[in-house]
């Protein structure tokens, strides 16, 4: 960390009139930011590189600057853990807050004190690599204080082959074996799902003479065109929400549509139409299990809507694959997933309501692919890649994983 841009922070700090409190001090940073001259600005950013590299030196995944939480620290997440970075000088809620700013435009400011969050993306060269490294950033209010959180985006994308899916689970996911239905990822936040929804782009990539439209917020590895032309659709930039992005991809010509997050009814019910048009669609949810998933997308919409909802979701769903993060023996992370392949049994258990009869069906479905969060923990157990107390930790279904592991 540059003494310098420290210096800079401080003094600009003192200007705050002490009448200023709670969440106007940010407000008085916003309006004022540009009262810093252009050079000093510059060493802010540095600054800002500077613990970026050094999160890249870790191998952190995340980085955690400012709000009254950080306690004026710098925090980084490396392999799953969250660590204050004691080699970097302390920062002051309000020099936290001046090098957020300094990192966001003017209307990124305004949505961020009308919203009090923002999501952004971040990019800056990294010279030991001669590479540009990209960020997916989140700033929001901690205690009326300027909080941000910035995560990594791998610089390259893991092969399909790497998340050892069984080779009929990534035939469904193929544009080239099934032109329509929607495949979703799920997991909790920090599971890789974004990783793994990369790899499935990178698998197209390769090899698909295709039209693929990423709608995304924000937009985080950015794909070069290959054999398929990508387009990249940021939500707050280009394109206003992921609703209007999925209904004016339909306009685009697109042969597959992913869609970084179904959060909302209304981006729900935009993804099943689109699927039902007969395009392959790929999106995420925030679940840690198959059934989880199609009970969350029912619940998400009207009553009133539930039961047609309920049957076209049965009638485009290709595939569920529901995903975690493990604690590895190593001291890294390691992929363990459930993954449900949609058959004309599933079909029948979703439409008629009966969506518990399905953890069986995918406990029986090896032959199709599918496989059970437990059953792949258990995996990873035998082949001692991670500890007993992990296995339990990460399973769904505690009684369920108990009978397994008395079984070995």
């Amino acid at each position: 960390m540059t003494d310098q841009a420290k210096q800079i922070l401080a003094a600009f700090v003192k200007q705050i009139p002490p009448t200023v409190l709670g969440p106007e001090r940010v407000r008085f940073i916003i309006d004022n930011i540009n009262q810093i001259p252009v050079e000093h600005k510059i060493e802010i950013i540095k600054l800002a590189n500077q613990i970026l590299t050094l999160m890249i030196e870790k191998h952190a995944s995340d980085v955690e600057i400012g709000g009254f939480g950080a306690q004026g620290f710098v925090w980084f997440r490396i392999f799953g853990k969250k660590e204050r970075a004691k080699e970097l000088p302390q920062l002051t809620e309000d020099e936290a807050s001046v090098l957020i700013v300094t990192l966001l435009n003017k209307n990124q400011c305004g949505y961020l004190l009308e919203n009090r969050n923002l999501d952004f993306s971040y990019t800056f060269f990294y010279e030991k690599a001669n590479t540009n490294v990209r960020f997916r950033a989140d700033s929001y209010f901690d205690l009326d204080t300027l909080a941000l959180n910035m995560r990594s985006i791998q610089a390259t994308v893991r092969p399909v082959e790497s998340l050892e899916f069984h080779p009929l689970v990534v035939k469904m996911m193929s544009h080239n074996y099934i032109k329509f239905g929607l495949s979703l990822i799920t997991g909790i936040t920090g599971s890789g799902k974004s990783t793994t929804l990369d790899a499935i782009i990178d698998f197209h990539n390769n090899f698909d003479p295709c039209h693929i439209v990423i709608i995304a917020s924000p937009v985080e590895f950015v794909h070069k065109s290959k054999t398929s032309i990508i387009k990249h659709r940021e939500v707050g930039r280009d394109v206003l929400s992921f609703k209007e992005g999925v209904i004016q991809s339909l306009r685009q010509d697109p042969d597959i549509i992913v869609i970084g997050e179904m959060r909302d009814p209304d981006t729900i019910l935009a993804a099943l139409e689109v699927t039902d048009t007969g395009h392959k669609v790929f999106s995420t949810l925030h679940t840690s299990s198959a059934v989880e998933s199609i009970d969350r997308i029912i619940a998400e919409v009207n009553p009133i809507e539930q039961e047609r909802v309920r049957n076209r979701l049965a009638d485009v769903l290709i595939s569920v694959v529901s995903q975690k993060l493990v604690p590895s023996l190593d001291g890294k992370r390691v992929l363990a997933k459930e993954v449900l392949i949609v058959t004309p049994s599933v079909k029948a258990a979703i439409k008629n309501n009966n969506t518990s009869e399905i953890y069986m069906m995918i406990n029986q479905g090896g032959p199709q692919g599918m496989i059970t969060m437990e059953q792949d923990l258990l995996r990873l157990y035998a082949e001692k890649k991670i500890s007993k107390e992990d296995t339990l930790a990460y399973s769904n279904n505690k009684n369920r994983m108990l009978q397994l592991m008395k079984a070995i």
